[in-house]
């Protein structure tokens, strides 16, 4: 079933965050931004797919609308493994880990999706996942950098039903002010400091949060592919969590040979899509490492996040970015109720977005045929 056509959408959204809008790689982060595949076949079937985005989306854009759509036009839809391997190959001397990975991750999803509306099953069922209604997910606050506006965040987010709290923050302070915050007794706390220090300064925060029972502590060494001190910083006594940085699978077969981390992180809109994530999964099920998808995102890529997770991960745990969207093409999806979220039943990832709020939000559509 050939591919004709590949668009890419740019889908802004206005939100609040529970404090001052950040900065992000030096901007302004007051929208977010979903950029979309959507991949048509020579039938009319469509499938949706989500590239990685936030500040990189115009890299993204350029790499997929310019060399990888092109590539993937007239293409099988259902020879997913061939095109992987194919076009990864094509592009691997423009970056193994990048936005050419991204760009093509956005289109591997789409592929997952028309699969699933193919065969009228959703992805989950196609990987051979069990019927589940719902799935347990935690709120990921941003960074606050204020001891105050992390209690507030943290209170809120346990008033709301979640039981597990991940904060973005780099001092014991404001992580102190998050496990002590009123609700917070009846969660489960993770830090994640985005690979903000450097190694001996990582092992000393280690040994200072040592005693604080955070669940996990995210990507605590710069750069994080040194995976020997980051195994330095693991045998400080808390489980290290990290995978969202990681190029592919051998990636995380350099991770996992390191004894650098208790819990997997791959993003499914960063490394090659499903079909990379499931092999991740695998690999590291098989070394007893536990896996949680890197997901803070908003449209496609969260959706494929729940269907992997929830077909191979016995207890699964998913990532949502604790914000507050104006709105979203697809909602209520990604949203989440008492700490959870719902799993789609209908076929491929079982949402398509909404037209009028996709109308609404655009920032641009660029269109490639065959």
């Amino acid at each position: 079933m050939k591919i004709t056509a590949i668009e890419s959408s740019v889908i802004s959204l206005p939100f609040t965050m529970g404090g001052p809008h950040a900065r992000f790689a030096g901007q302004l982060w007051d929208h977010l931004e979903i950029l979309l595949v959507k991949v048509e076949t020579e039938d009319g079937l469509v499938g949706w797919g989500e590239a990685f985005g936030h500040a990189a989306i115009a890299s993204t854009r350029a790499a997929l609308d310019s060399i990888v759509a092109p590539l993937v036009l007239g293409r099988d839809a259902t020879d997913i493994n061939g095109l992987t391997r194919s076009i990864l190959h094509a592009t691997h001397l423009l970056g193994r880990n990048g936005s050419f990975v991204y760009a093509y991750s956005g289109i591997e999803i789409a592929l997952w999706d028309l699969a699933g509306k193919r065969a009228n099953k959703p992805v989950w069922q196609l990987l051979g996942g069990p019927d589940r209604a719902e799935l347990q997910a935690y709120a990921s606050l941003l960074w606050y950098s204020d001891p105050a506006l992390v209690e507030k965040n943290v209170t809120a987010a346990a008033s709301q039903g979640y039981r597990y709290i991940k904060l973005h923050e780099v001092t014991r302070e404001a992580t102190l002010a998050g496990l002590e915050a009123p609700g917070a007794e009846n969660v489960r706390i993770m830090l994640d400091v985005n690979c903000a220090w450097l190694p001996p300064q990582a092992r000393d925060m280690a040994d200072s949060l040592a005693g604080d029972h955070l669940l996990w502590l995210e990507e605590p060494v710069w750069p994080p592919e040194d995976v020997h001190s980051l195994a330095s910083v693991r045998a400080r006594g808390i489980p290290i969590a990290a995978g969202e940085n990681v190029a592919g699978l051998f990636g995380f077969k350099s991770l996992i040979e390191a004894g650098a981390i208790d819990i997997a992180q791959p993003s499914v809109t960063k490394i090659g899509g499903i079909g990379e994530m499931v092999k991740i999964i695998h690999l590291c099920q098989a070394h007893g490492i536990e896996v949680f998808p890197h997901c803070p995102y908003f449209g496609p890529g969260l959706l494929a996040s729940y269907h992997v997770a929830s077909a191979l991960i016995e207890n699964p745990l998913i990532e949502i970015l604790w914000v507050d969207m104006e709105a979203n093409p697809f909602d209520p999806w990604v949203r989440s109720t008492n700490g959870h979220v719902r799993l789609p039943q209908g076929p491929g990832l079982g949402v398509d977005p909404d037209p009028e709020v996709m109308e609404r939000y655009r920032k641009g559509t660029v269109t490639r045929t065959a």
